[in-house]
């Protein structure tokens, strides 16, 4: 049985290495983006959802070393996947979507590039660029393309040094909650 205890313990455990080219850890980003979305008033869904959404990293050996070699791991689909044994569709997918929320923001709006970090321009690469027309307008039609991009913008957000959030425990009451009113739906 996989609970909640289980998913915060890897966060603590895989979460101290630095997020990617950023000056935070991947644990101190995932609080920062959550502490977003809670501010913003966000459901205990997208709360978690902001929280666990690069938890791809984190459960993939290979994230590290990926970029560098000029690979795309994929980790919002690994995390989305991943995060599908304690919650449902709420939080998984705009987990999954939050890269192409990414893709869509640089595709719609002008000045969303240039307020990019370096990290996430050479992210954004490997990930395909910005969606065309089409993919953007099927993209914020899609269910949770629009919480994606609110996620996005959290993200996006997330990556201040000298923040301060919530403890962990607080995020977890807020995760407890929402696993028992999104379960998966397997």
């Amino acid at each position: 049985m996989n609970t909640i205890d289980e998913l915060f313990d890897l966060l603590v455990a895989k979460g101290t290495p630095w997020y990617g080219g950023e000056r935070v850890t991947q644990l101190q980003h995932a609080m920062q983006c959550a502490d977003e979305a809670e501010r913003a008033g966000a459901s205990p869904a997208l709360i978690t959802a902001a929280l666990f959404h690069d938890i791809g990293h984190l459960i993939d050996r290979k994230s590290e070393t990926a970029p560098c070699q000029g690979i795309d791991r994929h980790h919002e689909e690994m995390g989305a996947g991943f995060l599908s044994r304690w919650f449902g569709p709420d939080v998984t997918e705009p987990v999954r979507l939050h890269v192409p929320a990414k893709r869509f923001l640089c595709a719609v709006e002008e000045t969303y590039f240039d307020g990019l970090s370096t990290a996430s321009v050479r992210s954004l690469e490997l990930q395909g660029g910005p969606l065309d027309g089409s993919e953007a307008d099927a993209f914020i039609k899609s269910e949770y393309g629009p919480d994606a991009v609110l996620l996005r913008r959290w993200d996006d957000a997330a990556k201040d040094p000298e923040r301060k959030t919530p403890d962990l425990a607080h995020f977890q009451r807020i995760a407890e909650q929402c696993a028992r009113e999104h379960p998966p739906t397997q």
